[in-house]
C-alpha cells in the first residue's frame, strides 16, 4: 500500500457518476483519453498526477483511494461531493452591479465568462441583465458525485 508522506504518481480519468451525464469524462491525465473524449486542451500538459499522499494536495477521495492501492493497480472509486468538489452552496452565488464588475475586472460581462473576486476566487458568470450580473463561485462539479479511475504508476519517497 501507498504510505502517507510518500509521493504517488497516478494516471486518472474523472467521470460524472450520476444523472443524465453519468459516465461523461470531465478530466483526465491521459492525452489519449482527452482526445477520444473530445476534452483535449492544447495549453495543458497531460501527464500523471504526482502528489504527496495524505497531504491534501488532491481531491480527498483520490488521496484516500490511493492509500489502499499498490503500484501497478487500477481501481475505480465513487466519490461523494463532500470528498470531491464540495457541496453546492447557494451563498457562493452572488449578484453584483454590472458597471462595477466591468470596471473592476476590465471585462465585458457575458454568460460563461470567468471572473476573479477581491479574494482571488474564480467564479463564472451565469446571468447578465442591463443592471446586474450573477456570479457562481461554486466549483462547477459542486454537489455532484464523481468517479475516478485511478492507476498507480509509481510510488517513491520525497526528494
Amino acid at each position: 500500500m501507498v504510505n502517507n508522506g510518500r509521493i504517488a504518481v497516478v494516471h486518472f480519468v474523472g467521470r460524472i457518476a450520476d444523472g443524465a451525464e453519468a459516465g461523461t469524462v470531465f478530466d483526465t491525465s491521459d492525452v489519449d483519453v482527452a482526445l477520444s473524449e473530445e476534452i483535449y486542451h492544447g495549453h495543458r500538459d497531460y501527464k500523471p498526477l504526482e502528489f504527496r499522499v495524505g497531504a491534501g494536495e488532491v481531491v480527498a477521495g483520490i488521496d484516500e483511494a490511493v492509500e489502499t492501492m499498490e503500484t501497478g493497480e487500477t481501481k475505480t472509486v465513487r466519490v461523494d461531493p463532500e470528498r470531491a468538489y464540495g457541496t453546492y452552496d447557494a451563498e457562493r452565488v452572488v449578484e453584483v452591479p454590472l458597471d462595477e464588475l466591468e470596471t473592476r475586472n476590465d471585462v465585458t460581462a457575458e454568460e460563461g465568462e470567468l471572473v476573479k473576486s477581491d479574494t482571488d476566487e474564480t467564479g463564472w458568470i451565469t446571468d447578465v441583465t442591463d443592471e446586474r450580473v450573477v456570479i457562481d463561485f461554486n466549483h462547477e462539479l459542486a454537489g455532484q458525485p464523481v468517479e475516478f479511475e485511478l492507476r498507480v504508476i509509481d510510488v517513491h519517497d520525497p526528494e
